[in-house]
């Protein structure tokens, strides 16, 4: 069943690099992103983890955990965190799930649901290569997946919660290659009149349907 924006995100219990972790009991009151690997000791996925756990404290700043997965054993992340620090030079900070037998990933829609688990190379496991970004409500508010070749861009992953905060808290819309301190979109569900009211240093209306206002702090 796939995964969509607004969806409850499937809850589960799975053993972590931290212990034993319940997913919407770990989330609690933050955000959460959940990004995933396909196999461990792979390249791409190697300057990956490396890369979150230099971003982890942007992360922290915006009420934020990580959480990563691997469909492979804990004992085997425990053993590549030591590859990532040496050639990344960052020491994973977070959570990495294990998840050899695959339920997570089937649960999130990552692989086909007749996967078997056992024996299988990172080709087998390819889709696996997803992010989910998920509120303190517990609902999916974005998701990316990427192929195998190609490295995520987590400072994107960071820009991305950043506008989705900005919407939750402010009911505003973000344009293209929005940054932080850019003007945003007012929706077109909030009336002129609203809008003056909510915004009484005044908007640039571009059209009807296109108002622009500077970013509310």
């Amino acid at each position: 069943m796939a995964i969509r924006i607004g969806d409850e995100a499937p809850d589960f219990t799975a053993e972590s690099t931290e212990g034993t972790l319940h997913f919407h009991q770990w989330i609690g009151d933050h955000w959460a992103i959940l990004f995933s690997h396909p196999k461990d000791f792979t390249p791409v996925c190697t300057t990956e983890l490396g890369c979150v756990a230099r971003l982890k404290p942007e992360f922290d700043k915006r009420n934020t955990k990580v959480v990563g997965l691997s469909v492979d054993p804990v004992s085997d992340h425990r053993a590549w965190v030591g590859d990532i620090e040496e050639t990344q030079g960052h020491a994973v900070n977070y959570p990495l799930i294990g998840d050899e037998n695959l339920v997570v990933a089937k649960l999130y829609d990552m692989l086909h649901p007749n996967a078997s688990p056992g024996a299988r190379s990172a080709a087998d496991n390819a889709t696996v290569r997803s992010v989910f970004i998920i509120g303190p409500d517990k609902k999916v508010k974005a998701t990316l997946t990427y192929p195998m070749s190609a490295g995520r861009n987590f400072d994107e992953v960071l820009r991305l919660l950043d506008a989705i905060q900005l919407n939750a808290k402010h009911s505003v819309a973000t344009p293209v290659n929005w940054r932080p301190g850019d003007d945003v979109i007012i929706p077109t569900s909030v009336s002129d009149e609203d809008a003056r009211k909510k915004y009484p240093q005044g908007f640039k209306t571009l059209k009807p349907y296109l108002r622009v206002v500077k970013q509310p702090q």
